[in-house]
């Protein structure tokens, strides 16, 4: 199975950015503990803080890979255009936000992606990661 995780803006600052949050491991380390655990799993991975980038990604994944797991951070709450990136393709998509985003600020409890997306995965910390890895394997 070959499944990619997309990380949108910020989220290269994991471990480092508002701990009380989002935790103190950076992705990379919990990605290594992913690819350890899951080694069947062929895992492709990609960051960006750039929405264009982000897109270009989800629509390459959408033709190679099983399944992709995407944290659009705060692009979820604002980017059309990566919502629709996820209806143009056939791939499914889980979403995963670290943190619980309808006990955060108002404006982040609209998503113009979750409609998208097979499900949404909030709140549990970098675990929900591999509650989408496992979603995928079952």
């Amino acid at each position: 199975m070959k499944i990619s995780i997309i990380n949108g803006p910020n989220l290269n600052l994991i471990g480092t950015r508002e701990t009380d949050i989002y935790g103190g491991e950076s992705f990379e380390h919990y990605f290594q503990k992913l690819r350890k655990k899951y080694e069947n799993v062929d895992f492709d991975y990609f960051q960006s803080n750039i929405e264009g980038e982000l897109i270009n990604e989800i629509q390459r994944a959408g033709m190679n890979m099983d399944g992709i797991i995407l944290n659009p951070g705060g692009y979820s709450h604002t980017s059309v255009a990566i919502g629709d990136a996820i209806a143009a393709i056939k791939t499914p998509v889980v979403e995963v936000h670290i943190s619980n985003i309808d006990a955060r600020e108002e404006f982040r409890k609209l998503s113009h992606v979750s409609a998208k997306c097979k499900g949404t995965i909030s709140g549990l910390g970098l675990k929900g990661y591999a509650l989408a890895v496992e979603y995928f394997l079952k």
